[in-house]
C-alpha cells in the first residue's frame, strides 16, 4: 500500500465589508490514503464554527471531489469556508530525514611546537557586591553615578 502525506487545507473568508478577503491555512497533515484524509477533513468541516457571521441564519455543508464547502448565511452576507485535501509534494520546513550515522569529527591538528601559545588573561574579579539570594545586587550599579542624567 502506498502511504502518502495529505495536507488538510482550509480557505476562509475573513474581515468585514470592503476588507473581506480569503485566507488559506494548512490545518493538519494526514499520512495514509486519500480516503483517510477525506474522513478527517469531513470531521473537521462538520465541527468547524466560523467567526463570521456572528448570528448565522443558515449553514450548508457541501461535498466536492477534493473536499467540502461550508456556506453560512448571515443576516446580511454569506461566508464561505473551503476544506480541501491535497497531496503534500514538498515542504521546505519539513525535518531532514535521518541518513545514517554521521562521520566522527576530525581531531584537531596538533600545533607546531615552535609556536608560542599565550594563555588567555583571567577575567578581572567583580568587586564584592552584596546580593540577594537569587544573585541580583541589592544596590544597582547605576545608583550614585554622577555621569548619568
Amino acid at each position: 500500500m502506498d502511504v502518502r502525506t495529505w495536507g488538510l487545507v482550509m480557505e476562509m473568508t475573513v474581515g468585514l465589508g470592503e476588507r473581506k478577503h480569503t485566507e488559506a491555512y494548512v490545518t493538519a497533515h494526514v499520512s495514509g490514503s486519500r480516503e483517510d484524509a477525506l474522513e478527517e477533513l469531513e470531521r473537521r468541516a462538520r465541527s468547524f464554527a466560523p467567526e463570521h457571521p456572528r448570528s448565522p441564519k443558515r449553514r450548508r455543508l457541501l461535498r466536492k471531489e477534493d473536499g467540502f464547502l461550508l456556506v453560512v448565511d448571515g443576516a446580511w452576507q454569506s461566508y464561505v469556508t473551503r476544506f480541501t485535501v491535497a497531496e503534500l509534494l514538498e515542504d521546505s520546513a519539513a525535518p531532514k530525514p535521518a541518513s545514517g550515522p554521521e562521520p566522527a569529527p576530525e581531531p584537531p591538528a596538533p600545533e607546531p611546537e615552535s609556536a608560542a601559545v599565550e594563555p588567555e588573561p583571567e577575567p578581572e574579579p567583580e568587586p564584592d557586591v552584596e546580593r540577594y539570594a537569587d544573585g541580583v545586587p541589592v544596590r544597582p550599579a547605576w545608583l550614585g553615578r554622577d555621569d548619568l542624567p
